[in-house]
């Protein structure tokens, strides 16, 4: 890969990101560019791994064929004003702001620059995360082959049309929030019936690990994989019942639709 790489903003899921390119080994760290509020952050990089540590997000995106803006919702029109002369028209603007449509970056940064809006969610620190890229009409197909390369490199990726966004916000952005629930209500299930909290945890989380990885590498459908584990007469059954009659998926459902509408709200959508 030829093409100069920088990030403004390296929190949680700009460092992950960064890491990932990092570890994929496919670019080389000279054509990486950092820039972070926290100049100890970018400094600490520099030194890690030889990449260019810039004092502003301007000299960042002056140097960057691909730009990735990982700050903050309520800070991503400052920085975009800031950069917005300093962008090459040929410049592809990758957002990583929840709620921020690619209408409104391109209020900011011109409609004629080339912006791809991205959700990622934070099992993307564990090189696992589940990203929806929206490219506007100026990316082209190769150039969003390649922002899809990169992000391939800390899990998986769908191009989704941008209304699709807010499904992608509940079912991936949202959604690691409440597998967390599960695997520490399956966990106090299990301290009740006499495990210890470690062991506990340990069993309910690659239970939920090696459930997903089933259901992908095989191609099976949910349903046909949970009645492989039905015995007739067994104790599975007997829990599935329990969570029809609580109305488990329900309830799930609700919540993914609950954060779906959120998300319509804080795009300013009604």
């Amino acid at each position: 890969m030829e093409q100069q790489i920088g990030f403004i903003g390296l929190g949680n899921m700009g460092s992950a990101i960064l890491q990932g390119i990092l570890a994929n080994k496919t670019v080389a760290p000279s054509q990486l560019y950092v820039y972070d509020i926290n100049q100890e952050v970018v400094d600490s990089m520099r030194q890690q791994y030889a990449i260019h540590a810039m004092e502003t997000a301007k000299e960042v995106a002056r140097e960057a064929d691909i730009v990735f803006i990982a700050v903050k919702p309520n800070n991503i029109n400052e920085v975009l004003t800031e950069i917005q002369k300093a962008l090459k028209k040929s410049t592809v603007v990758v957002s990583i702001a929840a709620g921020i449509t690619l209408k409104a970056i391109e209020a900011v940064i011109g409609y004629e620059q080339k912006v791809i809006r991205v959700m990622p969610n934070t099992p993307a620190l564990v090189n696992s995360a589940m990203c929806s890229i929206t490219p506007n009409t100026e990316v082209s197909a190769e150039e969003l082959d390649i922002v899809q390369t990169v992000l391939n490199y800390i899990g998986l990726t769908e191009v989704l049309p941008e209304y699709q966004v807010h499904a992608a916000t509940g079912v991936g952005g949202s959604a690691p929030a409440f597998v967390f629930m599960f695997i520490e209500a399956l966990a106090d299930a299990a301290v009740k019936g006499g495990m210890t909290r470690k062991q506990a945890y340990k069993f309910a989380a690659q239970t939920v690990m090696g459930s997903a990885k089933l259901m992908l590498e095989t191609g099976k459908h949910p349903g046909a994989l949970k009645d492989m584990v039905c015995s007739p007469g067994g104790t599975t059954i007997e829990g599935v019942q329990v969570l029809e009659e609580k109305a488990f998926r329900a309830a799930v459902m609700d919540a993914v639709e609950a954060c779906i509408n959120r998300s319509k709200v804080l795009s300013g959508e009604k």
